[in-house]
């Protein structure tokens, strides 16, 4: 964030004060109240006046106004700006105001509002989100006006500020002045608030691990939902928008969710980025809460100590603490669980917490058959540790490594042996708690450890990465082992006396893997930070596809990997089953079988090193592309950024410039449509998109003239794609392509899919046909949809079908995931019968950059072989 941006500027007496975003509703007027009392103790009309609901166009279109003005440098006409959260603008408003010790005159009816009926209070402090107040510069308040316009983002010039210290706010429906009162009133310093806390004892007793077999241990344990596969919840939000994503959920040729951390890149350029991971243990709360607010800490740091972010003081974390404030020793169990942390741990460990938040009031209560009922839950905080990384490239993951010779395994103990399973996912799976929870004991340990971490990974010394946590070293090495598709070796003699609380202890720690041959090096390294006695070499990977657990040379837990990945994986199915297309679930589930799966793969007809724009951009003249905008685009900047790789220039261009008239096609030599979400929070975006143009005489007559030039070419992604399929009438030679209808499996699909580039007359696709290679997916609505049953078929023959999904074998698929939203033959790209116009449903324009693929093979360079079609784009220019 440059400096320029950090702070709020002085408002000046007489500065405008500005709403901007959705309208006020009558919702959320009782949030405030609301969230201070226990859900059931307030009054119904209270309890329906706090419900929210969310706005995703309108907050895209609030943050383009506010990425427009920041980027304007020293003409940004923000002076100030504060988000409408709790309270409303009676929030908002002042906080402004008081920032530059200023009063204010607002006037009510000024307020954009969606309910013509609301009162004088209602107006005020409704809580209706995706709004901001802002104090703009007067002289330029002009120019906030254009932007917000192109932008089609509400605003409302409310108010001014004053230099007296005074808010009043008037109302010129009712000719009066609801609030009239000096800001010191409403600023003062409120009365100590005190309370009284009593602490309470947990009633526990110790969990009895006799007659507890190991193998049918791990199966509860690989069932539990903290532990499970999750890929159900990844799968459905867009992780590749932006084009910024360098590492998510997803890891390995066989997209396994069992990523530590979360990376994004700074630029489409260099390799420095930003990390964030999270932290939290809940149940432990139950037996010892300082101790779960310890492990949160502590396991946000050992999930983003997989970045390279360097020294553990250059990460900071953001607390969210939830508790039932006054239910019986809550308030008591809370007060020390945040002395425990803010006041103790962090600043043992050197590490801030700038941000935070809190909900207090995790309880609700209610009344049945006259008998009354109530749900606590247990205090919890949620850590989330962010960091600045330095070479985003060097981001660890667990896969485990089968094609670096001989390796083995090193358990990083921070519990130093203590394997302690209070509150354990084996202790749930029971029915029971336990007694002593696992617990931070040293933080000096995990100072080391990290710091450890972080030299090994510079040093690129590490292969795979794991933390230890929910379900504890079984499941580490077991996702590690998924991840990888392999057998392991695993000897826990020097771990315990007995075997059971080695594998599901849940003490913080980590599990690195290292080459045979550099093993001695690394634990003198881990040695020399101190953590001598917390590391233990536990073997390594076998050659068949079993996980063996020994314990003084007896086999205690011995299975097929593939079975228990798909123990792992019962519960999303089950859950999935329900709430998608279970045909789907059932295929997905299936295909975990396939033990021969090779994963993704690459398999190129073309040398991706080759940049065959070269000669052209060497010219020094860049033909201008317009990348166009409208409701639900929000993958614009990165197809701007793919052409700009390629030796383009690209132009922003809204909607609204071609509907008002200040900007035509004529002078651009392509147009790119890019992906995103909804169409004005309806489904079919491309398709509000596209009759946005056919039912406007001035669009579309710009858009018809611009398809009839023969020296121009089209290209459309996601939404785009939808777009142009839609302006068929308008486009020659496009009679073959599909509409598109909502996915097979009933959901947003985000995943990297395998897809086979098909021979075509694409300008883009130009010399790749036969090429099979990953690609990013993302969208609601793929499936493509013909006129007659042999569309597919038709398209396939005439050479209009670019593009289609295969399975990881490279076959065409209509299988579900590798073929994720089940178009017929797997096609799902397209191209005119001149090529000029091509269209895709995967995001060529995310992954032009091999770092940001979420698996790719290793010799691949800087440029993934997806850069190519942009290349071929400006070659065909000339």
């Amino acid at each position: 964030i440059r400096a320029q941006h950090v702070g709020k500027h002085a408002i000046a007496a007489g500065g405008p004060l500005v709403v901007l975003g959705g309208p006020a509703m009558l919702i959320g007027l009782g949030g405030g109240a609301a969230s201070s009392v226990m859900s059931g103790e307030s009054t119904e009309a209270l309890d329906f006046a706090s419900v929210q609901r969310s706005n995703p166009e309108m907050e895209r279109r609030c943050q383009e106004v506010i990425d427009t003005c920041w980027r304007l440098g020293a003409s940004n006409p923000i002076l100030s700006i504060h988000d409408v959260g709790a309270g409303g603008l009676a929030n908002a408003l002042p906080e402004l105001l008081n920032d530059s010790a200023r009063g204010g005159r607002i006037e009510l009816r000024r307020i954009p509002s969606a309910d013509p009926g609301m009162s004088p209070l209602e107006l005020w402090c409704n809580e209706s989100q995706e709004r901001y107040v802002l104090a703009i510069e007067a002289g330029r308040l002009e120019s906030f006006r254009e932007i917000c316009e192109r932008e089609r983002c509400p605003y409302a010039v409310v108010g001014e500020a004053r230099q007296e210290r005074r808010l009043i706010i008037g109302d010129s429906h009712f000719g009066d002045t609801p609030v009239d009162l000096p800001m010191e009133l409403l600023f003062g310093k409120p009365p100590k608030l005190l309370r009284e806390a009593r602490h309470g004892q947990p009633c526990t007793v110790d969990l009895d691990l006799l007659g507890i077999d190991a193998l049918t241990a791990a199966q509860r344990v690989l069932r539990l939902p903290c532990v499970a596969a999750k890929h159900f919840l990844i799968t459905i939000g867009d992780r590749s928008v932006s084009g910024l994503v360098a590492r998510d959920q997803m890891v390995g040729p066989w997209q396994v969710p069992v990523a530590d951390v979360a990376v994004t890149l700074a630029d489409y350029v260099g390799h420095t980025g930003e990390a964030m991971a999270m932290g939290e243990r809940a149940p432990v709360a139950l037996l010892h809460a300082p101790a779960s607010g310890r492990l949160a800490v502590g396991e946000a740091l050992t999930n983003i100590a997989a970045a390279v972010v360097g020294d553990i003081g250059r990460v900071s974390l953001s607390a969210n603490w939830m508790a039932a404030a006054g239910y019986r020793d809550e308030d008591a169990r809370l007060y020390d669980t945040v002395r425990a942390v803010a006041m103790e741990l962090c600043p043992r460990l050197g590490i801030a917490i700038p941000v935070g938040k809190d909900s207090l009031s995790m309880r609700t209560v209610w009344e049945e058959a006259g008998e009354s009922k109530s749900v606590t839950a247990p205090l919890s905080l949620i850590v989330t540790a962010f960091a600045a990384v330095d070479d985003v490239r060097k981001t660890l993951t667990p896969q485990l490594q089968t094609d670096c010779g001989e390796t083995q395994l090193i358990l990083i103990d921070l519990g130093n042996g203590c394997n302690r399973l209070g509150a354990s996912a084996l202790a749930q799976v029971y029915g029971g708690l336990g007694r002593h929870p696992a617990d931070l004991n040293d933080p000096s340990a995990l100072v080391q450890m990290f710091n450890a971490v972080q030299a090994l990974a510079r040093a690129e010394l590490l292969l795979a990465y794991h933390d230890r946590s929910d379900g504890g070293l079984f499941v580490t090495l077991a996702e590690m082992a998924f991840a990888g598709r392999t057998g392991l070796e695993i000897d826990l003699t020097d771990l315990d006396s007995q075997p059971l609380a080695p594998l599901f202890s849940e003490e913080l720690g980590a599990v690195v893997q290292v080459r045979r041959e550099q093993r001695e090096h690394v634990l003198r390294i881990l040695h020399e930070a101190g953590l001598g006695r917390c590391c233990h070499v536990l073997g390594g990977p076998r050659e068949d596809d079993r996980l063996v657990f020994s314990h003084a040379g007896v086999a205690v837990l011995e299975a097929h990997r593939g079975a228990l990945q798909r123990v792992w994986c019962e519960t999303t199915w089950r859950m999935q089953t329900l709430r998608d297309n279970p045909q789907c679930a059932r295929e997905e589930y299936q295909a975990l079988l396939e033990d021969s799966d090779p994963g993704l793969h690459a398999a190129l007809t073309f040398d991706p090193r080759q940049d065959i724009s070269a000669p052209y951009i060497g010219h020094g003249r860049r033909p201008c592309v317009a990348v166009l905008r409208e409701q639900g685009v929000n993958g614009h900047v990165e197809m701007a950024a793919a052409f700009d790789r390629a030796g383009f220039t690209a132009v922003d261009v809204h909607m609204s410039d071609v509907l008002a008239g200040r900007r035509g096609l004529r002078e651009f030599q392509g147009i790119a449509a890019g992906g995103g979400f909804s169409y004005g929070d309806v489904l079919g975006a491309g398709a509000g998109w596209a009759k946005s143009i056919l039912y406007n005489p001035r669009a579309r007559e710009v858009f018809a003239a611009f398809c009839e030039r023969t020296d121009v070419f089209g290209f459309g992604v996601c939404n785009g794609c939808q777009m142009f399929a839609e302006l068929r009438s308008l486009i020659p030679g496009t009679e073959l392509w599909p509409r598109f209808a909502p996915n097979r499996s009933e959901q947003f699909e985000a995943r990297l899919a395998m897809v086979e580039i098909l021979a075509s007359p694409s300008i883009f696709l130009e010399g790749m046909a036969g090429s099979r290679l990953p690609i990013a997916v993302a969208h609601g609505e793929g499936r493509a949809l013909f006129d007659t049953e042999q569309g597919a078929q038709r398209a396939l023959v005439a050479g209009a079908a670019a593009m289609r999904f295969v399975d990881n074998y490279g076959r065409p698929s209509e299988r579900y995931p590798a073929n994720p939203n089940g178009s017929p033959l797997g096609v799902t790209g397209f191209s005119s019968r001149d090529g000029r116009f091509t269209i895709l449903m995967p995001h060529p324009e995310r992954v032009f950059r091999t770092i940001q693929l979420s698996w790719h093979p290793r010799d691949w360079a800087e440029d993934s072989p997806w850069v190519r079609l942009f290349r071929n784009a400006r070659k065909a220019c000339g």
